[in-house]
């Protein structure tokens, strides 16, 4: 039986800037699963932003989504159409190239051969962008943990929000410990096992599907030395008492999926916890940060 055809929305825009910064509040609003947003440069110097879905979307509401996002001008300019199924998901991995973050290199099992030997390889296979390594939070995620074991090595290390398990199995990569992972989403627990059996991490990474910290698995798993966090800013700030209470004397905690601008309040509610910045990454609009759990 042939599949069925996939549906796809695409406009064009003026600069790489732009089309990223698109391109990252689109993946922000559509779950995991829900759409393939990606953008790619066309000889002329603009760019093609693409949208694929396995259902038709709302068109009125995708016009409005862009608007808000690019212009009522670009949103205009939004344009409808049909692929085959089979075709959408290579599309948008095949053009993502290897994403180095200091001694990781983040890649598609297409470019397994492109990757240095001298390099901890995380292969990741996903329909969007996000958690591949090609988000600017993910990046910073990674070099943040490079930088912190350049200096330490934490023996209990929890990625919340896992997604793609690409922080766990990192971590796992570099520290050969047992990493905690856990998600709210169940698609995405399943997603980040099967990433770290791939990436040959599926003796220490475990994922657990929970909401925040209500699950006995951290408490029998911490106090953390470390804490990986790319969610979103304001369950991130919900989040500061509960992660607090779960973290070791000297416990250092990466966090990202915020805007520059949020965070000032996020580090506000972490220092008001007894955790202070200490590095502060801003790649593509989006912040990660280190802090440090003081006593």
């Amino acid at each position: 039986m042939e599949p069925s055809p996939t549906h796809r929305a695409s406009f064009s825009i003026g600069n790489e800037a732009e089309s990223k910064r698109v391109v990252d509040v689109l993946t922000e609003i559509f779950f995991e699963g829900d759409a393939a947003v990606a953008a790619f440069e066309r000889p002329d110097g603009q760019w093609d932003v693409t949208l694929h879905f396995a259902e038709a979307p709302d068109q009125g509401l995708l016009r409005e989504l862009v608007a808000t996002s690019a212009g009522n001008e670009i949103a205009a300019t939004l344009v409808f159409d049909t692929v085959e199924a089979k075709d959408w998901v290579r599309a948008s991995l095949e053009d993502l190239v290897p994403v180095p973050a200091g001694r990781f290199v983040v890649h598609g099992s297409h470019d397994r051969d492109r990757v240095a030997p001298n390099k901890l390889r995380i292969e990741i296979e996903a329909a969007l962008a996000f958690g591949t390594g090609h988000h600017g939070t993910t990046r910073g995620c990674l070099l943040l943990l490079d930088h912190v074991l350049k200096c330490a090595r934490p023996r209990r290390v929890l990625d919340l929000g896992t997604g793609t398990g690409v922080l766990a199995i990192a971590a796992a990569k570099a520290l050969h410990r047992a990493v905690l992972a856990s998600d709210i989403d169940p698609p995405s627990v399943r997603v980040a096992a099967e990433n770290a059996t791939l990436n040959e991490t599926g003796n220490h990474v475990r994922v657990i599907r929970a909401t925040g910290f209500a699950a006995p698995d951290f408490g029998k798993a911490g106090p953390f030395d470390l804490v990986l966090a790319n969610i979103l800013a304001n369950p991130l700030r919900l989040l500061a008492t509960p992660m607090a209470r779960h973290l070791a004397p000297g416990a250092r905690v990466i966090l990202s999926g915020l805007l520059t601008h949020q965070a000032p309040a996020v580090i506000a509610a972490y220092r008001a916890r007894g955790l202070v910045p200490v590095r502060h990454l801003r790649i593509e609009g989006w912040s990660s940060l280190l802090l440090r759990k003081v006593g």
